[in-house]
């Protein structure tokens, strides 16, 4: 069986305001198709609730390096009473969701991911000898290399939610 390297512990983000969803989910999924990462989506569900919508989704986009070792990240996003708004920009209306969005991520090294070195108690112990002591730098590598990537998945999300500031106006 595989063993996940805990990176990156729940970096939590929040915000509530206006937003395009569809837009938000398109910049995450792009920023990982950029990074050449395989895509997983584990969980995409909607409720309507009297309060606007509940959104959540589950995403665990993957990379692998070797036939060793993978580098997995894992998006949980919430968007709690999701309402559609008009806004006004230079005079057109555009249609926009309003509410509050929680994003959670996780990051983690994936060594022996196809689960060779786990079969028998022996394999195992040399294959934890040689993470510790032959290959340290490796995994080290890899770890910084997710950090980086969920840093500037970070970023890339802050910057793009951070770019609505419009005029409200109630939906009639």
């Amino acid at each position: 069986m595989p063993e996940r390297h805990l990176v990156v512990d729940h970096l939590k983000f929040s915000y509530e305001g206006l937003f395009n969803a569809a837009e938000l989910y398109n910049v995450i999924s792009s920023f990982f198709f950029e990074k050449m990462y395989d895509w997983y989506e584990k969980l995409n569900n909607e409720i309507i609730t009297p309060s606007g919508k509940q959104v959540e989704i589950i995403l665990a986009p993957w990379k692998n390096f070797s036939d060793y070792y993978k580098i997995q990240v894992q998006v949980k996003i919430h968007m709690i009473d999701v309402k559609e708004v008009e806004v006004e920009q230079n005079g057109q209306l555009l249609k926009l969701n309003q509410g509050l969005v929680r994003i959670t991520i996780d990051g983690y090294v994936i060594s022996d991911r196809k689960g060779k070195w786990t079969k028998e108690p022996i394999t195992w112990f040399m294959s934890v000898i040689a993470e510790r002591y032959f290959f340290k730098e490796h995994l080290e590598k890899f770890e910084t290399w997710v950090k980086s990537d969920i840093e500037d998945l970070m970023y890339k999300t802050k910057t793009y939610l951070n770019t609505y500031k419009y005029i409200a106006h109630n939906k009639s």
